[in-house]
């Protein structure tokens, strides 16, 4: 079985996605005790009697990135498993971490390498050599030319376009329909075109303590 943990929209498009996938379904956790179910699956408050580490599986269903990287540092749950839409593309070359959400429409191409618990969120592009960090959101259409490597927890924006062979930081936000034409520091809010630097993230300091 897998679980979820999350009960909120981007939880929907993950059990749509495991279910496509033909994958047994445990249910969902919340720390929000009103829900009751989510399509159909219950959502429980605390983890279940029934879950077995040794047969049993989580994915975090939560769209945050800080939140997502939280839970695997506070959180004692395991293993981690993959939910990958049947629709998307992924070379054979390609790896993809564990904990990873992979929507529909999606392209990675060959030597990619994406990190655990990433969203490649529906319809985005990663091409040949890219290296994608951990807990990173990679959103709807966006483009990642070969070559590109994105640091730890940073979100590319939807539709955003990345050219060949750029570094962006750990934990940086590339907003939507921004063209990165030259490399992002770490924590750097980055918007336009070509893509400047906006600001920089106020959460520097409280990541540090993760």
């Amino acid at each position: 079985m897998i679980y979820l943990y999350g009960a909120s929209g981007h939880a929907k498009v993950i059990l749509e996605i495991l279910e496509l996938q033909q994958k047994a379904i445990g249910g969902l956790l919340d720390c929000n005790t009103e829900i009751g179910t989510l399509q159909g699956y219950d959502v429980h408050f605390d983890l279940v009697q029934s879950y077995d580490p040794q047969l049993d599986s989580f994915l975090i269903a939560i769209g945050d990135n800080r939140i997502r990287k939280e839970i695997v540092a506070h959180c004692v749950f395991g293993p981690y498993s993959q939910a990958i839409h049947p629709f998307s593309v992924l070379s054979k070359s390609a790896l993809i971490g564990v904990g990873t959400v992979v929507m529909a429409g999606v392209v990675v191409n060959s030597d990619a390498r994406i990190g655990q618990h990433v969203i490649l969120n529906t319809n985005c592009s990663v091409d040949h050599d890219c290296q994608v960090g951990d807990f990173v959101h990679i959103s709807p259409n966006a483009a990642l030319a070969g070559g590109v490597h994105v640091g730890e927890g940073s979100h590319i924006g939807i539709g955003a376009s990345v050219i060949p062979g750029i570094k962006i930081g750990k934990w940086t936000t590339i907003g939507a329909g921004t063209v990165v034409i030259r490399d992002v520091p770490d924590y750097a809010v980055v918007v336009g075109n070509p893509g400047t630097v906006l600001k920089y993230n106020f959460f520097k300091e409280d990541l540090n303590k993760i």
